[in-house]
Parts: structure tokens; C-alpha cells; sequence
């Protein structure tokens, strides 16, 4: 079981070499550290939505590896792996995609999944040679990275495991506080009201499917995030049939969400 936080992307990084390196590196970019600041300068600061810069990159992050972790483990495999590449490039395409996912929101909101993959290529044809010298693994590694960024939309479905871990890992970032943003420049509308019921988010391995989120709420507004928002990312995933999420009220338990069975149980 691990609960979503911006720390959880530091014990999933921490004992791998290269991943270590990698989000150390993101951390330190100033371009990238930059463009993400300035995401948050354009959704909320003038469009009022929630945060999308550096602490969502990290959330997400560590989600996705959690996330990674738990589906490999009942033996679904990463595209990546598929390939010829290892468990290890499976992990790096989802650090990546996961850090970089919104980038494109400096630009605007609307087509930001589009505009992000442009601003990311860049990005990668820094990074990648540092890591990986042959020409065919940057490329694989970037394709894959590019698909995962186009693919987090909800409209756009998921063609990868890891594209569809990015999803499921995007959404998993509402616990309280991180609606705080709108709620004071003075949204009020049921996405906020809806966001601020989150209490707490956690990962655990399921039984009959593979992946529990379990969403902690102080009230049952929460249950719009959950099924109007978080539904619509998991139903392009391409792995609805692997998760539950598990909707709690105040540590006790209300029902049960599946994208594969629309009607909540």
C-alpha cells in the first residue's frame, strides 16, 4: 500500500541508479523547471483550475511508478518491455511521461496534451543521449514517452501500458489541498467543491483485479471527482478492466467504482 504524495516519487526512484539520476536531473532543469512554473501561470493563475506545475509532476510521477509496479507484478507487460527493452527503460518511459505530461499547458489549456509533445521533444533529445548513446533505444524510448504525454488526455485513448499507467496515475493526484488553488482565486463550482471532499488516495494491490485505488472522502461530493472526472481517464485507458477504485467515507467504506462496469457497484 502506498499513499499518493509529492514523496512517494523519491522512494520509488531511490536504489535505481539511473532512475535517481533522471528525476535528480529533472528536478535540476531550469528549462523544464521553468515551463512548469509557468503552467501554473497559465491554468491558475488565469484560468483558475487546479495545479499543474512542479508538485503535480511529482505526484504523478510516483504514482505512475507505484502504479507500474503493482500491474507488472500480476504480469501485464509494458510495451517497452515488448520491444527488447527492460523492466528499467518500462520505468524511465513512465518517469518521463509522467513528469513532462502537462508541459503543454504553458501554452493553453485547450489541445495541451497536443502542444505538450512538442515542447517534451525537445526536452528528450537533450536527455536522452546522456543515458542511452544508441540511436534506436533514445528513439524507442521517446516514442513511447510522446505517446504517453498525446494519450493522457481523456479523449484520446491510451495504446500502451505505460500511456494507460500516465492516466491512471494523472488522476490519482485530488487529495485535499490540491483543489486549494481555485477554491481562492474563487472557483466554486462542483469540481472544486468535489475535490476538496478528497481526503487521501492510496495504491494497493488488489485480489480479483490487479490495481485498488482507494479515495479517502470527508463527504460524498467526492464521489463526483471520482466518477465524472477520474472515470472518464480510466475508461481510455486501456486498463479499466484492471482497476477498482474503492470509495471510502471518513476510513469506512461507501462502494466501488469501475470504468469496465459503468454502473457503480
Amino acid at each position: 500500500m502506498s499513499r499518493v504524495s509529492e514523496k512517494l516519487v523519491e522512494e520509488k526512484v531511490r536504489g535505481d541508479e539511473t532512475l535517481s539520476s533522471l528525476y535528480s536531473e529533472l528536478e535540476s532543469d531550469e528549462e523544464l523547471q521553468t515551463a512548469l512554473r509557468l503552467c501554473n501561470d497559465m491554468v491558475v493563475k488565469r484560468l483558475y483550475y487546479n495545479d499543474h506545475g512542479p508538485m503535480h509532476a511529482r505526484i504523478v510521477a510516483g504514482s505512475a511508478l507505484e502504479i507500474l509496479d503493482i500491474l507488472t507484478r500480476r504480469g501485464l507487460r509494458p510495451i517497452t518491455v515488448q520491444h527488447g527493452l527492460s523492466h528499467r527503460e518500462a520505468a524511465v518511459v513512465v518517469l518521463l511521461s509522467a513528469y513532462l505530461h502537462d508541459i503543454g499547458n504553458m501554452i493553453h489549456r485547450e489541445l495541451h496534451h497536443i502542444t505538450g509533445t512538442y515542447i517534451a521533444m525537445g526536452i528528450l533529445t537533450r536527455l536522452l543521449p546522456k543515458y542511452y548513446p544508441d540511436r534506436w533505444t533514445q528513439m524507442r524510448v521517446r516514442q513511447e514517452v510522446l505517446h504517453a504525454i498525446l494519450a493522457h488526455d481523456e479523449n484520446v485513448q491510451a495504446l500502451s501500458l505505460e500511456a494507460g499507467v500516465i492516466k491512471l496515475a494523472d488522476g490519482t493526484d485530488m487529495a485535499e489541498g490540491r483543489a486549494r488553488y481555485p477554491y481562492t482565486y474563487g472557483k466554486s463550482d462542483i469540481h472544486a467543491f468535489s475535490a476538496l471532499a478528497i481526503k487521501s488516495v492510496e495504491l494497493k494491490d488488489g485480489e480479483e483485479v490487479p490495481l485498488i485505488v482507494e479515495v479517502d472522502m470527508i463527504n460524498e461530493a467526492g464521489v463526483f471527482q471520482v466518477e465524472e472526472v477520474y472515470g472518464k481517464k480510466i475508461a481510455t485507458s486501456g486498463l479499466e478492466k484492471y482497476v477498482t477504485v474503492r470509495l471510502m467515507l471518513r476510513g469506512k467504506y461507501l462502494k466501488s467504482y469501475s470504468a469496465s462496469r459503468p454502473a457503480p457497484l
